[in-house]
Parts: C-alpha cells; sequence; structure tokens
C-alpha cells in the first residue's frame, strides 16, 4: 500500500506535464475568435496560427525522444515546464501575430515533448499491475487541464479590454509549479539500469516494487543486452510491428475529430445560434464528462484491457459522429440535441482511445528504444492533430457542407479503427514490459 502511494505520488507530479498539455490545447478555443479579429486573419492564417502550437508539438515530440534517451527522463521535463511558462507569458503579451505564433510554437514543443517524455517516466516507475492505470493518469491530467481552461475561458471571457490575454497568461501559474514539483522525484530505474547506475537504481525500486528486487534488475539488464539492441536503429525492421501499432493509434486518435471538436468548440455552438455566454459554456459541460468519463477509463484499463476499451468506444464515436454529421448536413441545431451527441461522443472517445493511447505507445516498444518509440507515436499524433486543426475552419466555414464532410469522415475513421484494433492490435494488460518486449518484437506474437 505504501509503495502504491508513493508510485502514485511520483506519477501524479510528472503527469502534470499533461495537465499543461491539455490546458495549453484547449484554452486557445477562447481566445481564437479574438485574435482572428484583433489580427484581421482570413481563414487561412487563422487555421495556421490557431494550429501554431501544433506544429511546436511535431517538433517537440520528434526531439525529445533521443535526449530523454542520453540524459533521463526527469531533466527533460524540467526543460518542458520552463517552455510552457515562457510560451504562456510570452503568448499574453504578444504584440504582433508574428511574435504570437513564435510563442505559441515553442509552447508547443513543450506539449509535444511533454507527451513523450511523461507516459515514458511513469510506464517505467509502475509495476506491472497498475502501469496502465497510473500511465493513464497523463490522459486523465491532460483532460482535466481541458476541463480547467474551459472553466478558466468562461470566468475570464469579460476581463479587461483583451481577455484572451488572461485567458492564455494564467498556465505560467502551474508550469513555474510544475517546475518545483519535478524535484521531488527520482530519475527512471530503467534508465538509471541502463546507464550503469544498478545502486540507484534499487534504491528506487525497493520504493516501488514488493517483489524481488534482484530478479527484476536481472531482467531489466537482460531486455537491454539483447544482442543488437544497443544503439539500435528504431526503424529497422525487428520494430516494424510496434511502429505500426504506434502509428495507427495515433492516428486514430487524431482522426476521431477530438482536436477539432476541443479548439473550436465556442465557435461549433455559435454557429447553431447561442448567444456568445452560452457557446464559452457548454464545452465546460464537455470538459466535465471528459473528466469523469477519463476517470472511469483508469478504473477499467487494467481490468478490461486496452484492446477491448478500443473496440467499444470506437463503435460508440462512430455512431455519434455520424449523427453530429447529420446535425451539419440537415442544419438542424434544434434544442440540445447537439451539445447531447458530442457529449456522449466524448463519453466513448474518453475511456477508449483517450485512455489508452499514452498507455499503449508506452509498453509496445523493448526499454532500449522506448522514447524514441514515445516520440515517433507522439509525433504522429502531433502532425495529424496540427493537419485536422488547419484544415478543419477552412473546410467547415469555406464550404457549405464542410461541418458535415468533416464529421461524416471522421465516423469513417472510428469504423476503420474498429477493424484495425480488432484484427492486428495485441492485449498487453498484466504483463511487464520485459514480458511485452519479448512478445511483440522477439517472439513475433
Amino acid at each position: 500500500m505504501k509503495n502504491t502511494t508513493r508510485i502514485f505520488g511520483w506519477s501524479l507530479i510528472v503527469a502534470l506535464g499533461g495537465f499543461l498539455f491539455g490546458f495549453d490545447t484547449a484554452v486557445i478555443s477562447g481566445a481564437e475568435k479574438h485574435i482572428q479579429e484583433l489580427f484581421q486573419l482570413n481563414s487561412f492564417w487563422h487555421g495556421f496560427t490557431i494550429s501554431s502550437a501544433l506544429i511546436g508539438t511535431v517538433i517537440g515530440a520528434l526531439v525529445a525522444g533521443k535526449p530523454a534517451d542520453k540524459y533521463g527522463r526527469k531533466p527533460i521535463l524540467f526543460i518542458v515546464a520552463f517552455l510552457f511558462a515562457f510560451s504562456a507569458i510570452g503568448s499574453a503579451l504578444a504584440d504582433s501575430v508574428t511574435s504570437f505564433i513564435l510563442y505559441r510554437f515553442i509552447g508547443g514543443i513543450g506539449v509535444g515533448a511533454s507527451s513523450v517524455v511523461a507516459p515514458t517516466y511513469i510506464s517505467e516507475i509502475s509495476p506491472a499491475k497498475i502501469r496502465g492505470k497510473m500511465t493513464a493518469l497523463f490522459q486523465f491530467n491532460v483532460i482535466f487541464g481541458i476541463m480547467m481552461a474551459f472553466i478558466s475561458n468562461y470566468l475570464l471571457r469579460n476581463m479587461g479590454e483583451e481577455p484572451w490575454r488572461f485567458m492564455l497568461g494564467v498556465e505560467g501559474i502551474p508550469a513555474v509549479a510544475y517546475f518545483f514539483l519535478l524535484f521531488l522525484v527520482p530519475r527512471s530505474p530503467r534508465y538509471l539500469i541502463k546507464i550503469g547506475k544498478i545502486a540507484e537504481a534499487r534504491s528506487v525500486l525497493n520504493k516501488v516494487e514488493s517483489g524481488d528486487i534482484e530478479a527484476e534488475i536481472d531482467d531489466i539488464k537482460s531486455s537491454l543486452d539483447k544482442p543488437g539492441d544497443k544503439r539500435v536503429n528504431l526503424f529497422s525492421g525487428r520494430f516494424s510491428k510496434p511502429i505500426t501499432i504506434a502509428f495507427l493509434v495515433a492516428m486514430f486518435n487524431q482522426f476521431s475529430g477530438i482536436n477539432a471538436i476541443l479548439y473550436y468548440a465556442p465557435r461549433m455552438f455559435e454557429l447553431t445560434g447561442m448567444s456568445s455566454a452560452d457557446s464559452m459554456f457548454q464545452p465546460i459541460i464537455i470538459g466535465i464528462t471528459n473528466a469523469l468519463f477519463t476517470m472511469l477509463g483508469l478504473l477499467l484499463i487494467d481490468r478490461v484491457g486496452r484492446k477491448k476499451l478500443l473496440i467499444v468506444g470506437s463503435i460508440g464515436m462512430s455512431v455519434c459522429l455520424g449523427l453530429v454529421s447529420r446535425s451539419f448536413y440537415m442544419q438542424d441545431f434544434a434544442g440540445y440535441e447537439l451539445l447531447i451527441y458530442l457529449m456522449f461522443y466524448i463519453m466513448f472517445f474518453a475511456f477508449s482511445t483517450g485512455a489508452v493511447i499514452w498507455v499503449l505507445i508506452a509498453e509496445v516498444f523493448p526499454n532500449s528504444v522506448r522514447a524514441q518509440g514515445q516520440s515517433l507515436g507522439s509525433s504522429t499524433h502531433w502532425f495529424f492533430a496540427a493537419l485536422i486543426t488547419f484544415l478543419f475552419p477552412v473546410i467547415a466555414e469555406n464550404t457549405e457542407l464542410g461541418g458535415g464532410h468533416s464529421f461524416a469522415l471522421f465516423a469513417i475513421m472510428m469504423v476503420v479503427q474498429v477493424i484495425v484494433v480488432w484484427k492486428y492490435f495485441p492485449e498487453t494488460k498484466g504483463k511487464t514490459l520485459e514480458e511485452l518486449g519479448e512478445e511483440i518484437i522477439y517472439d513475433r506474437n
């Protein structure tokens, strides 16, 4: 019990990077209309400006893996915290669209790096029986950050002549807190063993494991000593299966339409005829729903398994997205039907692909290339996030039935995800990272 409490505390601190990730992702939804009007942006530049942070996330995710493997997970997390704080303050003070794009881009680098390093660290500090739950804490914090961004946007919507500056700048407070809290967590035991610091790794493992510590150390060393693993090229043929899984789970996560909904939620509700105040309030309901059902995902992920959650969630999302698409095709926004469809969509997303993505990507790669593999999966996620966030306003605003077309595509992709997960994805629950390395990489089953 004591060990579990300690693991939870360390995982929660590291997962606060997910809170900043979520807050940064969603806070722009309250500011994007103000920014478009202030800088007189057409639909192209509007989409580019809002997606600038996501371009940064691609870069951050791509470059974070190798430094995390070389210098450790913890130093990179300190850099992430600094980038979040610098970006928040800079974005709030930006006096031109160019400087705004630059600061948002820098924050995006922090988001991308966080999505690589934080889940990797948590997966490496957690025993197999609770690894899914602990790693999914990262996603819960992402969702909690999204919810708090929606609440913050609503509360600050009338703050001064330019409320968007307060909306963006407030992120600096948790970013600074995150920096100092990181001093309380140890380095990853698997990274310590990798660089030969066995005594320090043993000390950490004694605090988190209740079984045979020496046997655990031997298993980790053995996984690192596989022939050809040292300085291995991630893109060698041996890693084709985990690479494919990471790519697909990341791609499908974004083709669910989640970022299009989170980034443009207020704008979507305004299109239905809601007042500006109501359109800022409705995302709060979505955010609360997201948080509650992500908690459900935390409870289920180590019991039900990753694969079943993905299948059930994808089926539910496809139905909900189809109904949203129908509303836009028919221009039928009577009552609260659109809000209800989106709430059910969020429910299915939260406990399935939302809860599973960072867990699965962190699990399918062996110790020798885990950070690099996480980098690949995360950069794929952010590439598609940037693409969809950029294209969504262009299609939705400049095409008569753009909203219908967009959500129809998302619905179709969720049907495809059901088939792919059922046919190809492994079940990883209850297995150690070393066992998964053997099963997925070496034994090919």
